[in-house]
């Protein structure tokens, strides 16, 4: 049923020089829920963010969004068409301020980004736009700050809201509390509980509490194949993934 999956992959492949890093991948997103795609160090986690982010052609397989084989657009199609990676189109600009970080976002969305003869009024409804979105990403006090003096939980709160100002319906969240003490994990899972609250989310994150707090589904990989599927509790239990992350641990020291 087309209306009840956002995204899928049918048997997605990627080889590089004879290296199979993404092996015959079906996922199958449901629409409105998070998503999370996990598995040891090389499992194939970010090349299937590549392909689905049109960065890297597939070697064979396709994907569908909202029932549309996207397999052959190019990444900027893919954008408009609702796909957002967040860390893909923010990086930050350190020397501009949060605000400002924001608006730039909503300029890339209108298409006006290059037009600095637009008149202020425009300039004025983008910021408070930009402030709304801060607002959902609880930086509104510090709006006026550089992003580079920005704490680095607070970073990517930014990022989440950059991505956000490109009105995402599938949001595709690299590693979201990579490098983060307790305290901005936290915050940020209640941020994405929050910006998910009307979109499709699919993530990648190390984190197992983190992934068991927000996923609906998990999918995960080893060695670039779909090593099982389905609600944190089945999957935690599943002696395959057990001895995936056992074995990798010892595999990698």
């Amino acid at each position: 049923m087309t209306g009840e999956f956002i995204l899928e992959t049918r048997d997605l492949t990627k080889e590089f020089k004879g290296f199979t890093a993404v092996d015959r991948v079906n996922l199958k997103v449901r629409r409105g829920s998070i998503h999370a795609l996990i598995g040891p160090n090389g499992a194939g986690k970010t090349t299937v963010f590549n392909l689905l982010t049109k960065f890297l052609a597939p070697t064979s397989g396709g994907i569908l969004y909202k029932g549309q084989d996207i397999t052959a657009e190019a990444p900027g199609h893919v954008a408009q068409k609702g796909i957002i990676r967040s860390f893909q189109i923010s990086a930050v600009f350190p020397n501009l301020t949060v605000l400002e970080n924001v608006r730039v976002a909503l300029q890339r969305k209108l298409g006006t980004s290059f037009h600095f003869w637009q008149s202020e009024k425009t300039l004025d409804q983008l910021n408070s736009r930009a402030m709304e979105l801060l607002e959902q990403v609880d930086l509104t006090q510090f709006a006026a700050l550089t992003a580079g003096e920005l704490p680095y939980g607070r970073k990517r709160a930014l990022e989440i809201a950059t991505t956000l100002a490109m009105d995402p319906e599938l949001m595709l969240l690299d590693e979201p509390t990579q490098g983060m003490g307790h305290e901005d994990v936290g915050r940020v899972v209640e941020l994405i509980r929050k910006v998910a609250a009307n979109r499709t989310v699919l993530m990648v994150e190390h984190n197992m509490s983190v992934v068991a707090n927000l996923s609906s589904t998990i999918t995960v990989l080893q060695r670039g194949a779909v090593l099982a599927e389905g609600p944190y509790e089945t999957v935690s239990k599943d002696p395959r993934v057990l001895e995936a992350y056992v074995g990798s641990e010892d595999a990698h020291g």
